[in-house]
Formats: structure tokens, sequence, C-alpha cells
């Protein structure tokens, strides 16, 4: 069940963007071509009610990963009534001792509410290298500022459900993990740029399918 609380915000969101449209909506049209601003509308003669309704976010994600994490999307992608509307929503599990790995989403804004679970360290890095973080709890709502580094670490008794809107229909996402180690970027590259020990470099290349 979604909290009261997470769906007042998310309707917040959705309502501020909705004022800044001069048609009520643009359904994605996934059979058109898609441009640089995204997904093409779909004729309004062939829009129904379930191209606003998603059905999924009540299902757990798959965890069985080595960061004991999963997460389900409700982007512009798999929700087509979301397109041009500015916002989107997913859902995130975290077994205990699983982590949401460090990562940043340089083109939105995310608003995160704990469903479930207790002593989950949240928190971001701010361009200066301020690290602002704290324990939260079932209940509890953070914002993470667009682009910045953000990470939750799941230090409770019990898998935690966390819920989380973004300010974009389709928020890119780039882990740092995967940046660094799972592409063809040389390792004396990244060596001579993190100051990490080379064979450490390999190690990690392999665990995330990276080369060179």
């Amino acid at each position: 069940m979604i909290s009261p609380i997470f769906l007042f915000v998310l309707f917040f969101i959705l309502s501020c963007s909705y004022a800044s449209h001069v048609q009520d909506f643009c359904v994605a049209d996934y059979a058109a071509p898609q441009g640089p601003a995204g997904y093409s509308c779909k004729d309004p003669a062939n829009v129904t009610v379930d191209d606003f309704v998603h059905s999924g976010l009540g299902v757990p994600a798959n965890t069985s990963n080595m960061y004991k994490f999963g997460f389900t999307s409700a982007f512009a992608f798999n929700f087509s009534g979301l397109n041009g509307l500015g916002v989107s929503v997913g859902r995130a599990d975290v077994e205990v001792g699983g982590v949401v790995p460090i990562h940043s989403h340089p083109g939105a804004t995310e608003l995160v509410v704990i469903e479930e679970g207790s002593s989950i360290i949240g928190g971001f890095i701010a361009s200066n290298n301020k690290v602002y973080q704290k324990p939260l709890n079932k209940g509890d709502t953070m914002v993470l500022p667009q682009g910045l580094y953000h990470f939750f670490v799941n230090q409770g008794k019990t898998p935690a459900v966390i819920y989380a809107a973004f300010s974009s229909e389709s928020p890119t996402v780039q882990l740092l993990d995967t940046s660094l180690f799972q592409n063809d970027l040389a390792t004396d590259i990244i060596a001579k740029t993190t100051l990490l020990d080379a064979a450490q470099i390999q190690k990690l290349k392999n665990l995330f399918g990276g080369t060179n």
C-alpha cells in the first residue's frame, strides 16, 4: 500500500508540472519515431484510460544481485501517460544489508518516501564534497537534489521499500561503479585519475564486465 504522504507529494509535483502545458496531455506514441524531445503524441482519439494507469509498483523488485537491491520504474518508456508531464515514480526494494549504490540523476531531482524499513542510511554528496546523511525510518521523506551523487544502505533488521518521485518523466541515471568499471576505459587512465591500484581496477572490471 503506497503511503498517503507519498501520494500527496506526487500529486503536488504533477500539479505544478501540469500547469505549464498548453494541452491536456501528450500520451506517448511508441509506434512513432522518437525525437530529441521524447516521444511523439498519440492521436487523442486513440487515447484510453489505460494510458493513464500503470500496474507493477505493488510487486517487489528482484534483489538477487551483488547489491541486494532492485528497482521497478514507472517512466515514460513504460507508462505512456507520463510523457511530457515532467514527473515519474519508482519503487526500490533493499534487502537487509543491501545498498542502493552511489549514483546520480543528471536531469531530475528525486523525492523519496520510506514505505517500509528502519535504520536506512540515506544521503547525498554536495558539489563542495560535503556529505548530508541520516538514518531514515518508515514514513520519513528525503529530497535528493538534481545531479548529486546519492545512496541508501539498509542497516535495519527488515527489508526496505522506498518509493521515489522524479521531476522528469524520463530520469537518466549514472552509477559510479559502472561508469568506471563497466566499459573500455583503459585501466592505466583510471589508475591515474582515481589513484586506485591497477590490480584492484582489473578485479572490478572483471566483476562489472569492463575491458582494457
